[in-house]
């Protein structure tokens, strides 16, 4: 008889590759690796799985090419999106055509204004024990939106001290949970990049979202150059 705890685990695995995936994807095989503690055989397998399942994709992965069999990086398919989406996701949308076809376009942008209103209610303690540092903030609020199901991370960009570099913090969500609606109702992307700017203290600027067919929402966030400090 199959122990049936050996097909929870590998389902478990799975979806961790998968949620790995969706949050710092393109990702190579190598970084799977190294984030899931996971030997290389067993990462290619839930991999190649999932590539099966259609709900990954390949991307010839940026940088110096090594001889063998070119290098990959992998991706969600909107399939793979869907795996992660919300059960509502469906039902957020008839219920957002719904409104704007009684209440007109202003509702829809008064939804997604009280929405984010309670995203920052639920992540304001987080975000004030980080204080004053943009950097610091930025970390707490990517902790904060994974708590929320959005597979968020970030990473410094630019040069620190330099005079004419444009620093700060390139801000990445992997998954959103109502990227498919979004995609009709953009409002929902502005109200949230607006929340990003008040909680964050800086004006920020959204470069790329799922909604809009990029494999990952982009958010680049300003950080004080070592100039700008002491001069403040």
């Amino acid at each position: 008889m199959v122990n049936p705890d050996v097909h929870t685990d590998e389902s478990r695995t799975r979806d961790r590759v998968l949620r790995v995936v969706s949050q710092e994807g393109p990702v190579s095989i190598t970084a799977l690796v190294e984030r899931l503690g996971l030997t290389e055989t067993a990462v290619r397998r839930h991999v190649d799985n999932l590539h099966a399942a259609g709900l990954v994709e390949p991307r010839d992965a940026a940088g110096p090419r090594r001889r063998g069999r070119p290098a990959k990086a992998w991706t969600l398919t909107d399939d793979g999106h869907r795996a992660l989406a919300s059960d509502y996701d469906h039902l957020a949308g008839q219920a957002l055509r719904f409104l704007r076809r009684t209440g007109g376009e202003a509702a829809v942008q008064a939804f997604a204004e009280e929405r984010v209103a309670g995203l920052e209610h639920r992540i304001a303690d987080a975000l004030d024990d980080a204080g004053d540092d943009t950097a610091r903030r930025a970390d707490a609020l990517v902790t904060a939106l994974n708590a929320e199901g959005y597979a968020a991370s970030a990473r410094p960009v630019g040069t620190p001290g330099a005079r004419t570099a444009l620093t700060g913090v390139q801000l990445c969500q992997g998954h959103c949970p109502v990227q498919h609606v979004a995609s009709e109702f953009p409002e929902l992307c502005e109200a949230e990049t607006e929340a990003f700017s008040r909680v964050l203290g800086v004006h920020v600027q959204r470069l790329a979202t799922l909604a809009h067919g990029d494999h990952v929402c982009t958010t680049f966030v300003p950080t004080p150059t070592t100039t700008e400090r002491s001069s403040s």
